[in-house]
């Protein structure tokens, strides 16, 4: 007995010191973030002038959060992103940068932020002090990837490094928002919903008769 006790008291210790890294560092899907502005001490562009979450309505939003440290951790699902090349005019992506996160000099992180934003003139570059972690939760000292919907609204949100599942769950979620519709049933294969929506049909309706029956 003393044994399953100690056994049951080391169980619930742990669960308790993994319940703030489970509930910590990701906005909850389904729901619109508090407004943000980064402008002064808070942060601003990289180019300069300040930076407002409501820019996120309009379109479709990728935005990366990032400690300097961990810049690399994410290039997997970077990359992926590149590759599907997007509809610029629907989609757009955002990289804000946690500048407290790390002790790399601020000028240093400054140089490689602005050839970055020349590199990629689509992307939005940010320079954060702090400001998301304290007012939407996001992880400190990691890298954090939320997608958000063209109202503003959370569809994704992940802390640390994506898999390959969420990496390509990132992709049809974005897809499914490019060509205006939301799948209807997981059991049906993203691709056939896609074609059965361009000729306006449910996914789970049954053929109609032929034209030519009589």
């Amino acid at each position: 007995p003393k044994r399953n006790t100690m056994k049951k008291v080391i169980t619930l210790c742990c669960a308790a010191l993994l319940l703030p890294s489970v509930a910590f560092g990701t906005l909850p899907v389904g729901e619109k973030p508090p407004l943000v502005v980064l402008e002064g001490d808070r942060g601003e562009r990289v180019n300069g002038g300040l930076w407002s979450s409501d820019e996120l309505v309009g379109n479709v939003h990728v935005l990366f959060y990032v400690d300097p440290d961990e810049s690399d951790l994410n290039n997997a699902a970077s990359d992926a992103l590149k590759a599907e090349d997007f509809d610029k005019e629907q989609f757009r992506s955002v990289a804000i940068i946690n500048m407290d996160a790390t002790w790399l000099p601020n000028a240093v992180i400054q140089m490689r932020l602005e050839s970055k934003q020349e590199e990629y003139p689509r992307t939005v570059y940010v320079r954060d002090n702090q400001m998301l972690v304290e007012e939407w939760d996001l992880a400190d000292d990691s890298s954090d990837i939320v997608l958000f919907d063209r109202d503003g609204t959370v569809l994704f949100s992940v802390d640390g490094q994506l898999t390959e599942v969420q990496i390509q769950e990132l992709l049809g979620l974005i897809r499914e928002r490019m060509n205006g519709f939301r799948r209807q049933n997981p059991e049906v294969p993203y691709e056939r919903q896609l074609q059965v929506h361009r000729r306006g049909r449910s996914p789970d309706a049954r053929r109609g008769p032929s034209p030519n029956a009589s």
